[in-house]
């Protein structure tokens, strides 16, 4: 049975019946609102598409969000993006296709949001963060989904969330525009994989001091395709010393073939003294299938994925990862890390890769506060000889306000 379409003249409709019995004070919760906003600045260098040469794209844009005040128990919440890339060239048009090149302006949240005691309920265009169905937010423009989310907190130290979505919103259309409201999770393909939606359930239990456990299904209601998502981390601190250590696991009953099931298991350790930390990490896959994170480029919580290149999820994949980082004082960080992935299965890199993985952020402060800047670099060399080496680097300024 399909389940029944949500759609923001729906939600237009709740909200004017809600406002046709409390607008005395309906004024009021609209001039509380607050209005939130990122101008956004960001310079990619790219060498990694054997059939394509190097380029770069300078990307400009904005985020405007206005929430209300409650008003028994009800708000609204809105947020429009914009992104131009104004420089951009017929080749870097190509490179940068699906991921920064889209022009254009979308309202990719408006909501309405209902909240009582523990429990808050939202309907409408949202950025979701589960773990099995995510928005990313990497890029100049966020991914956004259409539906509704249930979030309780009723049992003690406990998280219980409930969302269904029915249409995504990726970063760009993949011709030349910012990206449109549409049942393909996947810009990439054509797959309707959300033309009957799909559904996530999460708890997550934080009743022993330090360790956080989460667990989290998730079902694309279009192949019956099934994700699940287990993970147990615990941080500790001994004065100035800090450490965690976590393990994960991922299961899909179905890879691009719909036909094979596929898990990953990982384990991450990590220490910090003061303003220096590390870390180190462990994945494997098994060895039939890739395993399907979940929908959405955001749902991607391998530890041993790298920044920018690598994927930890390709059938019969090891991949180790270590790193560090420092912090020089309260606004400046950077940190380092190297990756190896053993792919001997049925991914497209099959063989041996090496990566090399460099960040730093830097936030101002005084009369320059809410501006900040950060940089990634990531380095692939492939054992294979004949596969391409590839290269990104990654430059972004924000100003939030």
């Amino acid at each position: 049975m399909k389940f029944a379409k949500l759609s923001l003249v729906a939600i237009g409709v709740v909200g004017l019946s809600i406002s046709s019995f409390a607008a005395d004070t309906l004024a009021d919760a609209f001039k509380e609102g607050k209005v939130s906003g990122e101008l956004k600045a960001f310079y990619w260098n790219r060498d990694r598409n054997p059939a394509i040469s190097s380029d770069s794209i300078f990307n400009t844009g904005v985020m405007l969000n206005y929430k209300t005040g409650s008003l028994n128990g009800f708000s609204m919440n809105v947020t429009g993006q914009s992104n131009h890339a104004a420089f951009a060239n017929t080749n870097a048009k190509t490179q940068f296709g699906w991921d920064e090149y889209g022009s254009g302006t979308q309202l990719s949240e408006a909501y309405l949001a209902y909240n009582t005691g523990k429990t808050t309920v939202q309907v409408g265009r949202m950025f979701l963060n589960t773990p099995l169905i995510a928005s990313l937010g990497n890029r100049i423009v966020k991914e956004a989904f259409e539906g509704a989310m249930l979030v309780n907190n009723d049992l003690p130290n406990t998280t219980l969330t409930v969302a269904y979505v029915q249409k995504f919103q990726a970063q760009t259309d993949g011709n030349g525009n910012i990206g449109q409201f549409t049942t393909y999770n996947n810009p990439y393909g054509t797959s309707p994989l959300l033309n009957d939606g799909a559904y996530t359930v999460v708890a997550v239990n934080k009743s022993i001091t330090g360790l956080t456990l989460t667990a989290a299904y998730a079902e694309d209601m279009d192949t019956k395709g099934q994700m699940a998502y287990t993970e147990a981390a615990y941080a500790g601190q001994a004065t100035s010393f800090t450490y965690g250590l976590a393990a994960q696991y991922y299961y899909s009953d179905k890879d691009i073939t719909g036909s094979k099931s596929a898990s990953l298991v990982g384990v991450k350790a990590n220490i910090g003294m003061g303003p220096l930390s590390g870390y180190v990490a462990y994945s494997t896959v098994s060895k039939d299938a890739a395993v399907t994170p979940g929908i959405g480029w955001g749902a991607d919580l391998a530890y041993t994925g790298t920044i920018i290149l690598s994927s930890s999820y390709g059938a019969n994949t090891d991949a180790y990862t270590a790193g560090v980082g420092y912090a020089l004082n309260t606004s400046t960080s950077i940190g380092a890390a190297y990756t190896v992935t053993d792919d001997e299965g049925l991914g497209w890199a099959k063989g041996k890769a090496t990566y090399i993985s460099l960040t730093g952020n830097y936030a101002f402060s005084g009369a320059l506060k809410g501006l900040g800047i950060g940089v990634m670099y990531d380095n692939e060399n492939m054992e294979n000889a004949a596969a391409k080496d590839k290269d990104e680097f990654r430059f972004s300024a924000s100003y939030k306000f």
